[in-house]
Order: structure tokens, then C-alpha cells, then sequence
């Protein structure tokens, strides 16, 4: 069964994106720690990070990258935590989160955004894509 992250690439549920290529996506997560949280995730359905070919590993890590220079441009944040925690959904997923404090890192305190701020900050960071 597809987990909900190829749903969303398929487009089959909705997301703010804001990047992709052949063989990434990136979105807001809809549940975030800190305005611009994003998710980094590969197209194709792996479950676990260390089960990636090295390629596609490599690739997924210059792609966060791209992605987390994007948000560190666009948000106000001292920098952006990356991070692969993976239990939640079996597809592997990079979460990359504008931090301020190590709060913003815990995954306890989330915060809640409108569809309005999420569409926001989306286009702010595509805006600094490069």
C-alpha cells in the first residue's frame, strides 16, 4: 500500500510544495515545529534511510541541502536543524527545521499555521530556490 507520502506526490493529497525533481520532493510538513519546517523525501517508497542505494542517499542529502539553503534564506531562524527520525511513516523522510532554540527541535511544541501562512511561507521559500 502507498503510504501517504507517495499520495502526496502523486498528488492525491494535497501539499504546500516546494521543490521536486525526478527523484525528490520537498513540503511543508502540515504538523510543524517552527514556521518552514520542511520534508525532504525521495519518490520512490523506501521505508528506512540506511536501506537507500548510496546514490540515492547522496542524492536525497544535496537535495535537502538545496531545500535547506532555501529555508535558511527565507525564514528568520539562526540556522536549520536536519534531522531523520523515520517512525512515524514508512518512507523515509528528512525534516528540515528552522531553529531558534532547542525547542524547535524537540518535536514537543508544535505550532499551528492557517492554509493562508502555509501558502505564505511556501512561496517565500520557493522564492529563494535557486
Amino acid at each position: 500500500m502507498a503510504s501517504i507520502f507517495t499520495k502526496i506526490i502523486a498528488g492525491d493529497i494535497p501539499s504546500y510544495k516546494i521543490d521536486e525533481n525526478d527523484n525528490f520532493f520537498a513540503f511543508l510538513d502540515i504538523n510543524p515545529n517552527s514556521k518552514g519546517h520542511t520534508l525532504c523525501v525521495p519518490k520512490k517508497e523506501v521505508n528506512k534511510i540506511m536501506d537507500m542505494d548510496e546514490v540515492s542517499y547522496l542524492g536525497l542529502m544535496a537535495f535537502s541541502r538545496k531545500v535547506g539553503k532555501a529555508i535558511e534564506a527565507a525564514m528568520d531562524c539562526k540556522r536549520v536543524g536536519i534531522t531523520v527520525i523515520g517512525l512515524e511513516v514508512p518512507h523515509v523522510h528528512v525534516h528540515l527545521i528552522p531553529l531558534n532554540s532547542m525547542a524547535d527541535a524537540t518535536f514537543m511544541n508544535k505550532i499551528e499555521l492557517t492554509p493562508d501562512e502555509f501558502e505564505e511561507i511556501a512561496l517565500k521559500i520557493r522564492s529563494k530556490m535557486q
